[in-house]
């Protein structure tokens, strides 16, 4: 991974204008991050998919008006001056947060209430870790970091220890998505 070495800071704006190079990057504190695109497999998607069925089929039995669930390396400005700027594998925003975007937003522009990371092949942890903890101190309620591998899921929620569920436990969203509890496995089935 390449930090940036400007002494100045990158705005978001600056970093969507960036030629497109075959490169992953994102924003961490004004900071531009780059490394190679993040190799994912069948498991990686199929992984994903899973998550968002299973938070779409529990968003449709929350009362209106309700969030958007997104996936698919959705950027996030989850905060400005110095901007945090990143892609998340599947995101959980409020109904309000949905609002506020007009149809030509490219971004997320605030602070979802869940993060979901699956972990891929080329993942570094150090990286993850840095993506968590920013989202974290942004505001993020909830994150997910989903390992295939391990069939594991590592739950994170500010102020607290983190906590890791497996394939014979059950994964809730509790407090902040009401009602959501589903068996670990069915991320894997």
């Amino acid at each position: 991974m390449a930090v940036a070495e400007a002494t100045q800071l990158m705005t978001t704006e600056e970093l969507l204008a960036l030629p497109s190079s075959g490169v992953e990057r994102w924003l961490i504190q004004g900071q531009l991050r780059e490394r190679p695109m993040t190799v994912r497999n069948r498991w990686h998607s199929h992984i994903m998919a899973e998550t968002v069925f299973l938070l779409r089929s529990w968003l449709q039995q929350q009362a209106e008006p309700r969030g958007w669930i997104l996936c698919g390396e959705a950027g996030v400005r989850l905060r400005r001056s110095p901007d945090t700027t990143v892609g998340v594998d599947v995101v959980y925003i409020s109904a309000e947060l949905a609002a506020q975007d007009s149809a030509d937003t490219t971004l997320i522009d605030g602070v979802p209430i869940l993060a979901v990371e699956i972990v891929s092949p080329s993942d570094v942890t150090e990286l993850i870790d840095e993506k968590v903890d920013d989202y974290l101190k942004a505001g993020v309620r909830l994150v997910w970091l989903v390992d295939p591998h391990d069939r594991t899921v590592l739950i994170y929620r500010p102020d607290a220890e983190p906590e890791l569920v497996n394939v014979r436990q059950e994964l809730s969203g509790e407090p902040h998505l009401p009602g959501f509890c589903i068996a670990v496995a069915q991320l894997f089935a």
